[in-house]
């Protein structure tokens, strides 16, 4: 998980986890639109998933 993704999941959850799947992009955009914090943290934990 390299510093500029951590970044950009803190910044636009959904665009740090798009490599990941379509799955992983659609379920951190609703986390995101339910809540920022939700769609961060799930972000953080589908990235450092590796």
């Amino acid at each position: 998980m390299s510093l500029l993704r951590v970044l950009l999941a803190i910044i636009f959850p959904p665009l740090a986890v798009a490599d990941r799947g379509c799955g992983s992009v659609l379920v951190v955009l609703l986390l995101t639109a339910f809540g920022w914090v939700p769609g961060v943290i799930a972000a953080l934990v589908i990235l450092n998933k590796d």
